[in-house]
């Protein structure tokens, strides 16, 4: 088993679903040398039971990614983490955080909160199954279980199974009553009750996921925490990531454009292989955030990008009245 440390998780990007496909991962990529990168959820029942291992494709150029499984049989999450490993992931998740109906109906995600000891067991099993750190994604807590003792009992269950990397967002689940969206914003935010957390089990590499949307609050994080994870911001303001790697890294800030350009070959390659443009643009739309032209250049790539044969060269047109109106 590797022995994973707090450097490798102190910077990584939420698996989102829909959003953190291997697209959107190797354009998060170039901007962020060093975040730890996390696939969507992926079911263990769709790997195992339906054989859909196309679901595991990624590049090489992606690492350090996980791969992020839903399910709560042990027997089954352990093949699931084999193949996951044997493609060549850097790390196995296991999802006790999504709330959504969809996802408590295959009795997985943030309900898995309530059975602590079956959680442990599938995380036993998967760290049987592979020589890649296991981890967990969770919630502080769900419904009425909302109690520090709750959270404690979860934890302490965890490091018994030989959890060493916990994933903590930083807001209770309601699992019935809220939508996904709504789960993400109405509970209130305890970054306390994460950092409680830390200091109760020292030994833990602790990672704080929640609301988080600046360099700056990163930096806050970490002066309590192992690591923080950066969700839709990193998605609707990827540029956001570049300014944290140079808080904490030293990085340079790239240029903008720069770094679309570099997206050139693989967006090449990937029409050759007859993935659509829009597949792919439809992660890069937030680039320009805040920036002249920002909006001309979404609304170009969103309405050329599905069009019959277009290419890079949309892109290069998108890009230059932007650059006409920053000059």
């Amino acid at each position: 088993m590797q022995t994973p440390t707090p450097s490798d998780f102190r910077l990584s990007v939420a698996p989102m679903m829909d959003w953190t496909d291997r697209h959107c991962r190797y354009f998060h990529r170039l901007i962020s040398p060093h975040a730890r990168l996390y696939t969507e959820m992926v079911t263990s029942a769709a790997l195992v039971r339906g054989k859909q291992l196309r679901l595991l494709e990624h590049s090489q150029q992606e690492h350090p990614v996980a791969l992020q499984l839903g399910g709560s049989d042990p027997v089954e999450l352990a093949e699931a983490a084999k193949h996951g490993a044997t493609a060549g992931y850097d790390e196995i998740n296991l999802n006790v955080g999504c709330p959504s109906d969809r996802v408590q109906s295959g009795k997985f995600g943030a309900c898995l909160m309530r059975e602590p000891v079956l959680v442990g067991d599938c995380v036993k099993a998967m760290r049987d199954a592979v020589d890649i750190p296991v981890t967990v994604k969770c919630r502080i807590g769900v419904d009425d279980q909302d109690e520090y003792a709750d959270l404690q009992h979860f934890t302490e269950t965890m490091i018994a199974a030989g959890v060493e990397i916990l994933v903590v967002h930083a807001r209770k689940a309601w699992l019935q009553g809220l939508s996904p969206k709504e789960n993400r914003e109405i509970p209130p935010l305890d970054y306390e009750r994460v950092y409680r957390l830390k200091r109760d089990f020292p030994q833990l590499i602790i990672v704080i996921n929640g609301g988080i949307t600046t360099a700056e609050q990163v930096q806050a994080h970490l002066a309590r925490v192992d690591g923080v994870m950066l969700g839709r911001a990193a998605y609707h303001d990827p540029y956001v990531l570049a300014r944290v790697e140079a808080a904490l890294y030293g990085e340079p800030l790239p240029d903008r454009d720069d770094v679309l350009r570099r997206m050139r070959p693989y967006i090449e390659a990937e029409l050759a292989r007859g993935t659509g443009l829009k597949h792919i643009t439809r992660h890069v739309l937030g680039l320009y955030q805040g920036e002249p032209g920002a909006r001309g250049f979404r609304r170009m790539l969103s309405e050329g990008a599905h069009l019959p044969g277009a290419g890079w060269e949309l892109i290069e047109r998108a890009m230059a009245p932007r650059r006409a109106v920053a000059a």
